[in-house]
C-alpha cells in the first residue's frame, strides 16, 4: 500500500483506459491544499474495490489529469461488517464519532433518536446535514486509506432501528445491567456457535445517548434479538463508547493489534 501516497475516492465515469480526469472538490484539494504538481503520485478509488496508483500530467484547480501507473488491491477492509447504531448526541460528537468510526474501520453508521436523546433532530435540515455527513467520512477514509467509504442511514426512530436488527448477524445492545455480558465474551460465543467459526456479520452496535437508554429499551432490544453487553466497569460518554466498542470488536476479531 502507498501509505505516504494522498488518497481520493472518485465517481466511476471519472475513470478512463488508463487515465483519471479527477474535478470539484477533489480537484481543488489537489491543487490548492496538497500544491501538486505533474509528476506527483496519488491513488484513486471508485469505493467498489478498483483502486490505482495515478501519475498526474495536469493540475488545475477545476481539473487534475493522470496516468495509471498500476493497479492496487484493495484489501484494507475488516473481514467482519460493523455497523454503528447511534443515538444522536449533542453538538458535533456525531461529527467526531463518524471521523473516528470510519478510521477504525466502520463500514455504516446509523443515527437515531431513543427516549433520552438530548438532541432535538430537525428534519428540515436533514439535507444539509447529511451532506456534512458524507463529506466528514469521506474524507476520514481517505485518510485511512480505507477501500469503501461507510454509508450513513437517514436518521431513524427507536421504533424503527428495532425493526432493522434482523439485518445483522450479531445485534450488540451496549448497556450497564448485571445481565449484561462482557463484550468480548459475546463475541467468542458468536463465534463458537458460528459454523466456520467467525463472528457472524454483519455486527450491529447499538449506543445509547448521553442520558443512555431506558430499561424499557433494553427489554425491548433484548425481545428483538439483541444480546445485551457491557464495555466494563467504568461509565464513558456517548462517543467514547462507540470507538471504545468499535476498537475492542476488531481488536477481538484480529483487525487490530495483530
Amino acid at each position: 500500500m502507498e501509505a505516504r501516497v494522498q488518497k481520493y475516492f472518485i465517481d466511476p465515469e471519472q475513470w478512463g483506459d488508463g487515465t483519471v480526469a479527477i474535478a470539484g472538490d477533489d480537484a481543488h484539494h489537489i491543487a490548492r491544499v496538497m500544491r501538486a504538481r505533474p509528476g506527483d503520485k496519488l491513488i484513486v478509488s471508485d469505493g467498489s474495490g478498483r483502486e490505482a496508483l495515478v501519475v498526474l500530467s495536469a493540475v488545475a484547480p477545476d481539473r487534475a489529469e493522470g496516468r495509471i501507473e498500476r493497479m492496487l488491491e484493495a484489501d484494507a477492509e475488516p473481514a467482519v461488517e460493523v455497523w454503528v447504531a447511534q443515538s444522536l448526541p449533542k453538538g458535533d460528537k456525531f461529527e467526531l464519532i463518524l471521523q473516528k468510526g470510519t478510521e477504525i474501520g466502520a463500514a455504516r453508521f446509523l443515527p437515531f433518536v431513543s427516549a433520552r436523546t438530548v438532541v432535538q433532530y430537525d428534519a428540515k435540515k436533514e439535507a444539509k446535514r447529511m451532506e456534512r455527513w458524507r463529506k466528514i467520512v469521506k474524507e476520514a477514509a481517505e485518510q485511512a486509506h480505507r477501500n469503501r467509504i461507510p454509508e450513513i442511514a437517514q436518521p431513524m426512530g427507536w421504533k424503527e432501528l428495532l425493526r432493522r436488527l434482523p439485518e445483522s448477524g450479531l445485534a450488540l445492545f451496549c448497556y450497564e445491567r448485571p445481565d449484561g455480558l462482557p463484550l468480548r465474551r459475546a463475541l467468542r460465543e458468536a463465534r463458537a456457535s458460528s459454523p466456520d467459526g467467525s463472528v457472524p456479520g454483519p455486527v450491529l452496535l447499538i449506543i445509547g445517548p448521553e442520558g443512555g437508554f431506558a430499561e424499557e429499551e433494553a427489554d425491548q432490544a433484548a425481545a428483538a434479538g439483541a444480546k445485551i453487553v457491557s464495555l466494563g466497569k467504568r461509565i464513558l460518554r456517548t462517543e467514547s463508547a462507540s470507538l471504545v466498542a468499535l476498537s475492542c470488536l476488531f481488536y477481538e476479531t484480529g483487525e487490530m493489534g495483530g
